[in-house]
């Protein structure tokens, strides 16, 4: 039996949300920034290119990112939804031990440094 790779997608608001996954992720995902807002353009596009892939949706607990998250939640209705603790609202705010537990429990491999 063949051993498939599985390609994984987080999908964050912006940059500095990105940046903070990379820090904390240890194993080949691809990253992309909605930067906020998605056109029906963008969305169609995005659809396309993540087709056939595990697909994860990290966004800010705020109105912005739960408005984002319920978009994604139609046009994406096999995504998994991973939340970050109101609290901090922001994923790019979020303690690296907060967001390591977050993705661990998506089994997305983490840098051991921030598993406490």
């Amino acid at each position: 039996m063949a051993v498939v790779d599985v390609e994984k997608v987080i999908i964050v608001e912006g940059k500095s949300d990105k940046r903070k996954v990379e820090r904390v992720i240890n194993e080949p995902i691809e990253i992309i920034c909605t930067n906020g807002t998605l056109s029906l353009t963008k969305l169609d596009e995005l659809i396309d290119h993540v087709l056939y892939k595990e697909v994860y949706i990290l966004v800010d607990a705020d109105d912005a990112g739960e408005k984002l998250r319920k978009q994604f939640k139609r046009e994406f209705p096999e995504a998994y939804h991973l939340y970050i603790d109101r609290a901090y609202r922001e994923v790019a705010s979020a303690p690296e031990q907060h967001l390591a537990s977050v993705l661990i429990s998506a089994n997305i491999d983490v840098q051991s440094k921030f598993l406490s």
